[in-house]
């Protein structure tokens, strides 16, 4: 999935304000898990980050939807005139 790469230098640095009692509960969820706050709020933020993202790439359907779904992507193109024209212009560029 979307993981960073362990092995590159750190190239830019990300702050953010929390209050003291928000603080301290990271500085525990840390210390339990054997790990300093940065690097426990970096990878948990990833974490929540890769949950949301893999909703933008998969998705699922109960068996006759996802039948239907196939069908439409099987078959033929639909003919849309003004794309049609709009794409066999000459780039504006």
């Amino acid at each position: 999935m979307f993981e960073a790469e362990a092995a590159t230098p750190k190239e830019s640095r990300l702050s953010i304000r929390a209050t003291e009692p928000q603080k301290a509960i990271l500085a525990e969820a840390a210390r339990v898990r054997h790990t300093n706050v940065s690097q426990f709020v970096l990878q948990a933020s990833l974490d929540a980050a890769n949950a949301i993202l893999v909703h933008q790439t998969e998705f699922r359907l109960p068996p006759e939807q996802w039948e239907a779904f196939c069908e439409r992507l099987d078959a033929p193109p639909k003919v849309v005139p003004a794309l049609q024209r709009l794409f066999s212009e000459p780039e504006p560029f």
